[in-house]
């Protein structure tokens, strides 16, 4: 009886550990997607040895190739292989929860109220400084030779010549291909260290059946049974379904969807969106924005909901198979290129956007080498750092 409620309260700390943390990032990451998964593994492998640098690659590159937020999605395979389901939807939680509950009250006091935003850019630097810092250390581990090397330098230029939502896919793909090839016998070290995945592949089949029946059935629900909510959820469930490349490339879609159907004027939409950059979290939470907008806080939480759920059983279904896939000998010449191919994917992103659209002035890139010095020679805390780029852009940007 004692061992039963042992267990049981471990798991309950278990799920609070998960959900505090996946919070404490929610509250702390800023910069966009590429910066997200610098804090994640800055906070997650470095710090918390939840999962080894190769298994976290490979939840990114499961996350690239699917739609949706990809950092998001990275955040619920880590709760799912720390928590189980429950632990992946309270990964989830935690990190959407604090930029939708911002963007709901600025989108309910906007109207009231000009807010002025020029600090958050000493927080944009913060996040080059996390991103370079991040990007270098799995550079050390995961690009152990030239082909590794070569590869991530190739994804690189492939993705900052190739404009196109389906660049990244495309470049894994053929990074896979090239490290079945090349590097047959090059990641015998870097074998998948999981030993257990908490569901089975019989539950990620039923998810994969549901995320299409979804897709499939909400537009007809909606046609049939006309309402507001209902309509809702069709478009913003479609939005997270069928994007892929991130935040960035979901607007066109959802400004198709309600500025031009007249749910949402031209001004509110780009404030929103102009909000959601500023903020910590995903750039889907601009969803909990939009929803706020139409139809209060009802409308939020659909939105936030339908937005998401696509990435929730998309990467729950797909985690078993995946896994799986790379335990096979012959295809870890294959994960080894994709691994190399995310490092260069990651490198791409932060050329560009984050440092094209970041690092303005000489004094930025002063600002970026001190925040970096911080991380490399003090190994400063990325909350920590973020309480220092509000002060200086605060100081410097106001």
């Amino acid at each position: 009886m004692k061992e039963k409620i042992w267990k049981v309260v471990e798991s309950l700390r278990t799920l609070w550990e998960i959900f505090f943390v996946a919070l404490k990032l929610g509250c702390t990451s800023f910069g966009g997607p590429t910066a997200h998964l610098g804090y994640f593994q800055q906070e997650y492998v470095q710090k918390r040895k939840w999962l080894s640098t190769h298994d976290y690659g490979q939840l990114v590159m499961l996350s690239q190739f699917l739609p949706g937020p990809a950092s998001s999605q990275v955040g619920m395979g880590v709760g799912l292989l720390r928590g189980g389901v429950l632990g992946s939807f309270l990964s989830f939680l935690g990190f959407t929860l604090p930029s939708v509950l911002i963007l709901i009250l600025f989108a309910y006091f906007s109207i009231y109220t000009e807010l002025k935003m020029d600090w958050i850019h000493g927080l944009k630097l913060v996040a080059v400084a996390i991103v370079a810092h991040a990007i270098f250390d799995m550079s050390k581990k995961i690009l152990s030779t030239k082909w590794h090397w070569s590869i991530a330098l190739l994804t690189l230029i492939t993705v900052l010549t190739w404009i196109h939502p389906f660049a990244q896919i495309a470049a894994i793909l053929i990074a896979a291909f090239l490290g079945f090839q090349l590097l047959k016998n090059g990641d015998e070290g870097n074998t998948s260290t999981l030993v257990h995945i908490p569901i089975s592949k019989t539950t990620g089949i039923v998810l994969l059946a549901l995320f299409f029946m979804l897709l499939l059935g909400l537009p007809i629900i909606s046609a049939l049974w006309q309402h507001e909510w209902i309509a809702m959820m069709e478009k913003f469930y479609l939005a997270g379904a069928l994007v892929f490349g991130g935040g960035h490339v979901v607007l066109p879609l959802l400004e198709t969807q309600f500025v031009k159907s007249g749910q949402i004027s031209t001004s509110d939409f780009l404030a929103g969106y102009g909000m959601t950059q500023a903020v910590p979290g995903p750039l889907f939470t601009f969803a909990a924005y939009i929803g706020m907008v139409i139809a209060g806080v009802p409308g939020a939480i659909i939105a936030t909901f339908a937005i998401f759920l696509p990435a929730f059983l998309l990467v729950i279904g797909a985690l078993p198979f995946w896994i799986s896939l790379s335990r096979i000998a012959r295809l870890r010449g294959a994960m080894a290129g994709a691994n190399a191919a995310v490092v260069g994917i990651l490198a791409a992103a932060f050329i560009h956007p984050i440092v094209t659209q970041t690092i303005l002035s000489t004094l930025d890139i002063f600002i970026v080498a001190v925040f970096l010095w911080c991380l490399i020679r003090w190994e400063i805390q990325p909350y920590l750092l973020v309480l220092l780029g509000i002060v200086v852009g605060i100081i410097c940007y106001t």
